[in-house]
């Protein structure tokens, strides 16, 4: 079982993976659980009510927007200075001392606490770039879905044992916002603990020499607009990325919105945090068991399965009015987050050539996080709009349909074959 996982690099392969493990707790703690609920009943305490599950939406989509505009640069950098894991090195430490930060969050402090989670959030997603680049270099072509799929489960099995162990402290500790605030202080130790694997025994692939440290950035911006300009000949990539695009940006949403959403509908905390976790430990078989179906009817129907389960989902969310509710969605998101989003990363990484991966990938980021945003924006605009937050995640329903329909267009064969020019 672990060489069908692993691939022949085993070391290599669970120290790269054990990233995942490393940062989800970001993403199950302070981006989806703890964090909105904080920001809802006590930094944002003292706005009128509804407003904090705005203020929230646009806080994650201007974290997305400064991410978006560095993404590519970023990583048109990392290939020509051969540093990816320097680059990780330094966005963890800032992701990990913004979310340290947030201790310090009280009641009223809305503001401050999303420039914190919106700066912790940019170290979080830029350091994914150079992490997600890696993945072509420690296996095997034919190992990669797996592999990925791997790194998923293991994220899932990390994140959803420290959310576990937060719900605990919720319970043992009286000053619930006090538990919160030791909650992001956890997060912050487990990142900064379970990335050391990945810096110590992960091979730093080797990039072209001979640049400067102003050099770098010179030629990461060179290579970014030559790649803008070529992007568009890897028809079966471009394809890919505007799908991903599209449908990336509803599951995006969702992760970020979910708990917050649920919080303005009456639903409890411990409710809210308990369905998360439930969402974690489900998404670890969940997970593998998509990177074995992609080996049977191909990653491509794998994922638009899963987009399909999805659209479901959002339009359900529109009529919850009950933690079980809630509790059904939640283990239907664990049945298809993790392997949705683990076939798209190995999907991607088939289709692009290897002496570009960092700066492909940086579309890849660039595409995710440019698409996360328009989901946010869209909730809250039309929460907005129309007062209630029930049509904003019905409005996340044409992502997924869009999402499905782009795929068709995408060939299956072009994942097996690294990327191929549209002369």
């Amino acid at each position: 079982m672990l060489d069908f996982v692993f691939g022949k690099n085993r070391k290599q392969v669970m120290s790269w993976a054990m990233y995942d493990w490393a940062n989800s707790a970001f993403v199950t703690t302070v981006m989806a659980a703890v964090l909105p609920i904080y920001y809802s009943k006590v930094a944002a305490s003292t706005l009128a009510p509804g407003k904090s599950t705005v203020y929230w939406s646009y806080t994650v989509a201007v974290a997305l927007i400064v991410t978006a505009l560095v993404a590519p640069v970023m990583g048109a950098i990392s290939d020509h200075s051969s540093r990816k894991k320097f680059f990780i090195k330094i966005l963890v430490f800032t992701g990990v001392v913004f979310t340290s930060l947030l201790y310090f969050v009280g009641t009223g402090d809305w503001l401050i606490a999303s420039l914190f989670f919106a700066v912790a959030n940019v170290g979080f997603a830029l350091s994914e770039i150079f992490y997600n680049s890696l993945l072509k270099f420690i296996c095997e072509p034919e190992d990669a879905d797996r592999v990925s799929a791997f790194g998923y489960a293991l994220g899932y099995m990390g994140g959803g044992i420290l959310l576990a162990i937060n719900m605990l402290m919720f319970k043992l500790i009286d000053d619930s916002s006090l538990a919160a605030r030791l909650c992001f202080l956890s997060v912050s130790a487990w990142w900064a603990v379970f990335t050391i694997p990945l810096l110590l025994n992960v091979t730093e692939p080797s990039g072209r020499a001979g640049a400067d440290r102003v050099g770098y950035v010179k030629a990461g911006f060179s290579r970014l607009s030559a790649t803008f300009r070529n992007i568009r000949n890897y028809r079966n990539l471009f394809l890919f990325l505007v799908a991903f695009w599209i449908y990336s940006d509803g599951i995006g949403t969702i992760v970020k919105l979910a708990v917050i959403y649920g919080t303005e509908l009456g639903i409890s905390s411990m409710s809210l945090i308990g369905a998360l976790v439930v969402t974690q430990f489900i998404g670890i078989p969940c997970t593998l068991l998509f990177g074995r179906l992609a080996g049977s009817v191909g990653a491509r129907n794998s994922i638009r399965f899963g987009l399909a389960v999805y659209a479901v989902i959002s339009f359900s969310a529109y009529f919850i009015s009950s933690a079980v509710h809630f509790w059904i969605l939640a283990v239907a998101v664990g049945v298809v987050q993790g392997g949705t989003q683990a076939l798209s990363r190995s999907f991607f990484c088939s289709l692009v050539p290897e002496e570009k991966a960092a700066e492909f990938f940086g579309f890849y980021g660039m595409s995710s996080k440019f698409a996360g945003i328009a989901g946010p924006l869209v909730f809250a605009v039309i929460s907005q709009a129309t007062g209630s937050s029930r049509f904003g995640v019905l409005s996340l329903t044409v992502f997924f349909i869009a999402g499905i329909v782009v795929m068709g267009f995408v060939r299956e064969d072009g994942a097996s074959g690294a990327a191929v020019r549209t002369e």
